[in-house]
C-alpha cells in the first residue's frame, strides 16, 4: 500500500489498518465474481490505486468522523434516532433552502435526512430524479455539488446525517457512459448490457419479468442504430453491466466521491436487479449479494463511516437477505408499513402481528428504516403463504385492499389515488399522502387518530423510524400533478406535493388538524428518545387474545414496554388474563400515568398504550 501514497504516515496508517483487515475479504469477493476474466487481477490492482487515492482525498474533518464512528458502529440502533425524508425542490426549493430549515428539524428532532434523488438527470424523463446523468453533479436547479458539501457539514454539525439515493442499477440514457456507449467509444458499448439483434434480448425476456410495460413491452429498448439495449424499469434507464469489472470499479468510485463529498448512508436503489444470467428471472440472484458485500467491503477501507440501505421490494423472505453488517447496515421495511395500512383497512391485526413476530428481528449490527409511507406507491407484498395460514386469499385479498384505498369500496375513509391501473382485474398499488389515506380531507371523526396510531408503531417497534416530511402537518394529496406533463401520467406524484406552509403555519395551533397532527407526533418522538427500552430493534411478539388489538414488547434492562394498539372503530379490551403475566401495575408512556393492569386494559377506538412494566417471573 506504500508505494501507492503520498499523504501523511499517519494517514497511510490508518488506510494500512483497514487494508489488512477488509482486503482479504474484498480479494475473495471480487475474485467470486471476477476470477475467470483474463484481467481480474489487473482491475483489482486498479481498484486498490482507486481506494488509496479516495482516502488520500478525504478531508481531515470526515477522517475524524470516521474514527468515531467507528468507535460506535451501534450509533444507529440509539432511541434518538429519528429520520425525514423529502423532495428538495418541492420541500425547500434548493440546497440553501435545505440548509434554512435545519432548526425546524432539530425542533423535530430528526437526526437522519433523507434528500430525494438530487443529481443532474434530463429535464423531462428523468422519473423523478431515478435516471441519473451524472452522480458528480448536483440538479443545476437546486444547487451546486459545493453546496451540497456545505450542506452535509452543516448537518453534521447538527447531529443530522445526511442519506441520498444511488441510483445502483442503471444510468440515464443521458449519462456520459451512455453516450459514449452509442459512439462505440472505447469499451464503453460493455457498461451496459447492448446486443446487435433481438437474439439475446428474446432469450432473457423468456424468463424476466416487465416492470413498467406502460413505458415498454419487454425489458430491452432498440436504439436509432438497430442495437438493444437492457432497460428494466423505463426505456430511458438503462442497466449497468456489472459482468463487466469495470462497471465496478467505476461504481465504486461515484460512491467513494460521494462519501467525501460527506454523505453518511447511501439508499441503494434496486438492487435485486443488479446481476443478469440467462434461464433465470434476474432478480436476487447470489451474485447480487457477493457484488454489494465487494462494494460495503471498499467502503470499510476507504471511507469506513458509510452506510448502506437497501431499497428491495421483494419476497418478504428477500427482502432480509440484502440486511447484513457486511452487505446492507440498513433496510426499509416495506412489508410492516404495507401491514400497518391493512390492518387500519380491516381493522384486523392478524397479517401485522404475524410479520412481527416472524419477521421483524434482525442480525445484530443492523436496522430497519421503519416507515408509515414513502415517495412511492404502496404495494401488498406480504406474501400469499403468510395470508393462508390466516384463511385469506392473497390475490382477492389484495383486491380488497386496492379497492378500499381508492374508494371503490363502500364505508372506506381512504382517498388514494391508483398507480398502474387495471380496472378489469382490480389490480394496482395506491397513492396518496397519509393524511388522505385515513381520510383527514374529508374530516373523517378517526382520520387524526389513525394518524397518530400509525405512527405509534413506526416509532415503537425499533429501528430508525422515517417520517416523510409534511405528513407530520397533515399534508393532503396534490391533485395539480396531473396539470405538469411531466407529471401527469405518473400517479405517484399526487403523494408529493409541495411545502405545505400554511399546516406548518399551525403545527402550534392546537384547534388546527396540523396542530393537534403535530403535538401528538412531537410527543411521541420526545417518549421515545427517553425509553431506552425503545433502543435497538430486538422485538418479542405478545398475543393480545383480541383480533383487533396490536401487541408485542419490547424488552429492557429488568423493564418491558408493553405495546398495545387498536386498530378497530371500536373499544377494545385486552383482558386482565391476557395480561396476568405482568405485574399488575405499569406506567403508560406516552400520557405519563400510571394503569393498572389488574382488571384488564381497555383501549378506545385507534388508541395505543406504551406500558412499561415487568414480567411476573422474568426470566434468569
Amino acid at each position: 500500500m506504500s508505494e501507492l501514497w503520498s499523504g501523511t504516515a499517519a494517514d497511510l496508517d490508518d488506510l494500512t489498518a483497514r487494508f489488512t483487515a477488509m482486503y482479504p475479504t474484498l480479494r475473495e469477493l471480487f475474485t467470486e465474481v471476477y476470477g475467470e476474466r483474463d484481467d481480474c487481477d489487473e482491475q483489482l490492482a486498479l481498484l486498490v490505486q482507486q481506494m488509496a487515492d479516495s482516502w488520500q482525498d478525504r478531508a481531515p474533518e470526515l477522517k475524524e468522523f470516521d474514527a468515531r464512528r467507528e468507535a460506535n458502529p451501534d450509533w444507529f440502533q440509539s432511541a434518538d434516532m429519528l429520520g425525514g425524508v423529502c423532495y428538495v425542490d418541492r420541500y425547500a426549493g434548493d440546497l440553501d433552502g435545505v440548509r434554512a430549515k435545519i432548526p425546524y428539524f432539530q425542533e423535530l428532532g430528526l437526526t437522519y435526512l433523507h434528500l430525494m434523488p438530487l443529481f443532474l438527470a434530463p429535464e423531462r424523463n428523468s422519473d423523478g430524479g431515478y435516471a441519473v446523468s451524472s452522480y458528480r453533479d448536483v440538479n443545476p436547479a437546486l444547487g451546486d455539488m459545493d453546496q451540497l458539501r456545505v450542506l452535509a457539514a452543516d448537518l453534521r454539525a447538527a447531529g443530522i446525517s445526511l442519506v441520498v439515493d444511488f441510483i445502483f442499477n442503471h444510468t440515464s440514457n443521458e449519462h456520459e457512459w451512455a453516450r459514449r456507449a452509442i459512439a462505440r467509444d472505447d469499451g464503453f458499448e460493455d457498461y451496459y448490457w447492448m446486443f446487435p439483434d433481438r437474439e439475446m434480448p428474446d432469450a432473457y425476456e423468456q424468463t424476466v419479468r416487465e416492470i413498467f410495460p406502460d413505458d415498454h413491452p419487454g425489458s430491452f429498448v432498440q436504439l436509432e442504430d438497430g442495437r438493444w439495449v437492457w432497460a428494466t424499469f423505463h426505456s430511458f434507464q438503462w442497466d449497468l453491466n456489472y459482468s463487466n469489472p469495470a462497471v465496478f470499479r467505476a461504481m465504486a468510485g461515484e460512491m467513494l466521491f460521494l462519501a467525501n463529498v460527506g454523505i453518511d448512508i447511501l439508499r441503494m436503489d434496486a438492487v435485486a436487479f443488479i446481476w443478469k444470467q440467462l434461464g433465470t428471472v434476474c432478480e436476487s440472484l447470489p451474485q447480487a449479494h457477493t457484488l454489494i458485500k465487494a462494494f460495503n467491503a471498499v467502503c470499510r477501507i476507504a471511507a469506513p463511516s458509510l452506510l448502506f440501505k437497501s431499497e428491495a421490494i421483494v419476497h418478504p423472505d428477500e427482502v432480509v437477505r440484502y440486511i447484513d453488517p457486511a452487505e446492507c447496515q440498513l433496510s426499509y421495511n416495506p412489508l410492516q408499513m404495507a401491514l400497518i395500512w391493512e390492518s387500519l383497512a380491516t381493522r384486523s391485526v392478524g397479517l401485522l402481528s404475524q410479520a412481527l413476530d416472524r419477521r421483524h428481528n434482525l442480525p445484530a449490527g443492523t436496522a430497519w428504516i421503519n416507515y408509515v409511507r414513502s415517495h412511492d406507491d404502496i404495494g401488498w407484498t406480504f406474501s400469499d403463504e403468510d395470508a393462508a395460514e390466516l384463511g385469506l386469499d392473497g390475490t382477492e385479498h389484495r383486491r380488497f385492499l386496492n379497492a378500499f384505498f381508492v374508494n371503490r369500496f363502500e364505508g372506506s375513509f381512504a382517498r388514494g389515488v391508483p398507480f398502474q391501473d387495471n380496472p378489469r382485474t382490480g389490480d394496482c398499488r395506491i397513492a396518496g399522502t397519509t393524511a388522505s389515506l385515513v381520510g383527514l380531507g374529508q374530516h373523517h371523526p378517526g382520520a387524526i387518530s389513525r394518524i397518530h396510531l400509525a405512527h405509534s408503531i413506526v416509532l415503537s417497534t425499533g429501528g430508525i423510524p422515517l417520517i416523510y416530511l409534511g405528513d407530520e402537518v397533515g399534508q393532503l394529496n396534490d391533485y395539480s400533478y396531473t396539470d405538469n406533463p411531466d407529471h401527469a401520467l405518473d400517479s405517484r406524484w399526487v403523494n408529493r406535493p409541495p411545502y405545505p406552509a400554511d399546516r406548518y403555519a399551525e403545527r402550534d395551533d392546537p384547534r388546527t388538524d396540523a396542530g393537534m397532527i403535530y403535538a401528538g407526533l412531537h410527543r411521541l418522538i420526545e417518549v421515545r428518545r427517553d425509553a431506552p427500552e425503545l433502543a435497538g430493534g430486538q422485538l418479542i411478539g405478545f398475543e393480545t387474545n383480541n383480533p383487533h388489538v396490536l401487541g408485542y414488547q419490547r424488552p429492557g434492562a429488568g423493564t418491558t414496554v408493553l405495546v398495545l394498539a387498536n386498530f378497530a372503530d371500536t373499544d377494545e379490551l385486552v383482558s386482565a388474563a391476557t395480561l396476568s403475566g405482568f405485574v399488575p401495575s405499569a406506567h403508560e408512556l406516552t400520557r405519563g400515568e400510571d394503569v393498572s393492569l389488574a382488571g384488564g386494559l381497555r383501549l378506545r377506538p385507534h388508541e395505543f398504550a406504551w406500558l412499561r412494566t415487568a414480567e411476573v417471573n422474568p426470566p434468569n
